[in-house]
């Protein structure tokens, strides 16, 4: 073999032993193949066997068009070694001096003796090679296979971590929190995040009828027809070439309590897929079913437990009773709402755990700012309600400022792990009215609401 040839195999090693994920690996592997001869093209496809289908490796591992010439390629390369300008072909026991005019290669990649995918290059204009090329080639594949080989692996090791982590997060939800209008977006946005190729909606049943819970719309009525055919029995439902699936959320009395989805206009469901969504929904099924069990409970309670003040249940009592006081003894009353600034971005940037401690946090500031007789809430998700009995609108927003700058400048404490950050900074936005003879309890905060609303914007 000559010298440039073996250095050429030398530096396929070094380029096969260094941490590169696929994108990477095609760029170096095509810059080091025209040293030798003049590429066009050079890409890698995997074969799928639990979705029979094949996978571009380069482009985020998306599935190939069942018309495209890679699978002929690869159904001809099972029998031969090469498929050269669309042909399946054969070498020869030892080189030869034939030359080939060559537009296009396909080489086989192969795993436990079986071919699992192909290497595809193309070739500039007028391109000829000899059998030595060709031979050279057969050791080139031989090295890219045992690297994917790796990379595929490391990449279901991935998927697989991934999976065991939203499982284990989804079911540390209920630790704190038991309110279902929080805790069901933060199911559908982890699943989200681990189904990638698929919209995902999340439905609770009430009164009957499946209810949008996560994300706020969903106009395409396949999905609707899928519900109405769910029953206690069903495992899940497959519809539009399985590109869309409804994988019930059952109760524990047996009954159908809602229904995860999962939609896309471009992919099916994969056997992986399906498998993964009937665990989670299995996983998110015993969490909503803990937090309505613990809401029961809880309904009783005036504490919030994650919070320390009052919960929204107590909150309202005392509004009552304080609308009462103010009317009877002619006395000012003022209500406040609060709602953390880009809360959200908290649980994606830290996580959910971070989220409850800033929670936890703003809690606490919001207690110790307050004077002896306010009377703060948790009203719900990240927002807070304070009653400001025998106070008047003009000394509501200085109680208002107070607490805002406090927020502002007070660093929360959280615990991520591998993080150098051990605390941040949030901001709230509030809303004040002050109470008129005429109104109820309940159009004092919807008038406080619109003021926060108007704050956030």
């Amino acid at each position: 073999m000559s010298d440039n040839k073996i250095q050429f195999l030398a530096k396929i090693s070094n380029i096969l032993t260094s941490e590169i994920d696929t994108a990477e690996l095609v760029s170096e592997l095509k810059i080091l193949m025209n040293e030798i001869i003049d590429l066009k093209t050079l890409n890698l496809y995997i074969y799928d066997s639990i979705t029979n289908t094949i996978r571009d490796c380069v482009n985020s591992w998306s599935i190939i068009e069942d018309n495209s010439h890679i699978y002929k390629a690869f159904e001809n390369i099972n029998q031969q070694d090469f498929v050269i300008n669309s042909k399946a072909y054969k070498l020869p026991a030892s080189i030869s001096n034939i030359t080939l005019k060559i537009e296009s290669l396909c080489m086989p990649i192969i795993k436990d003796g079986k071919v699992f995918g192909i290497i595809e290059l193309s070739f500039a204009d007028n391109t000829s090679v000899d059998m030595s090329f060709l031979f050279l080639m057969k050791i080139f594949a031989s090295q890219v296979s045992l690297k994917l080989q790796n990379i595929v692996l490391n990449e279901q090791s991935k998927i697989n971590v991934e999976f065991h982590d939203s499982m284990k997060n989804i079911a540390k939800i209920i630790e704190t929190q038991y309110e279902l209008n929080y805790i069901v977006p933060i199911i559908g946005e982890m699943l989200d995040r681990f189904i990638t190729d698929h919209l995902i909606y999340v439905f609770l049943k009430q009164e009957n009828e499946f209810k949008l819970v996560w994300p706020k719309a969903c106009k395409d009525e396949r999905i609707y027809e899928a519900l109405n055919q769910l029953t206690p029995q069903t495992e899940y439902i497959l519809t539009n070439n399985d590109k869309i699936g409804a994988f019930p959320l059952i109760s524990e009395e047996g009954e159908l309590s809602g229904c995860i989805v999962a939609r896309s206009t471009l992919d099916a469901l994969s056997k992986r897929d399906i498998s993964y969504l009937e665990q989670l929904t299995r996983q998110s099924a015993i969490t909503i079913n803990r937090a309505n069990s613990y809401s029961k409970i809880l309904q009783y309670a005036t504490i919030d437990a994650l919070t320390n003040l009052n919960n929204r249940r107590q909150f309202e009592h005392r509004l009552g009773q304080e609308i009462a006081s103010a009317k009877r003894q002619n006395k000012p009353l003022c209500a406040m709402m609060i709602d953390i600034d880009f809360f959200k971005k908290v649980n994606d940037t830290y996580g959910h755990a971070s989220g409850d401690a800033v929670l936890r946090g703003v809690a606490s500031i919001i207690k110790s700012a307050l004077r002896e007789s306010d009377i703060p809430s948790r009203y719900g998700g990240e927002e807070f309600a304070v009653l400001l009995p025998f106070t008047h609108i003009d000394e509501a927003k200085i109680v208002g400022e107070r607490l805002r700058k406090a927020v502002e400048t007070s660093p929360i404490p959280i615990n991520i792990e591998d993080s150098d950050v051990k605390s941040i900074n949030v901001t709230i936005s509030m809303g004040l009215a002050e109470f008129t003879p005429k109104e109820t309890g309940e159009e004092l905060f919807e008038r406080a609401d619109k003021a926060l609303y108007s704050a956030k914007n």
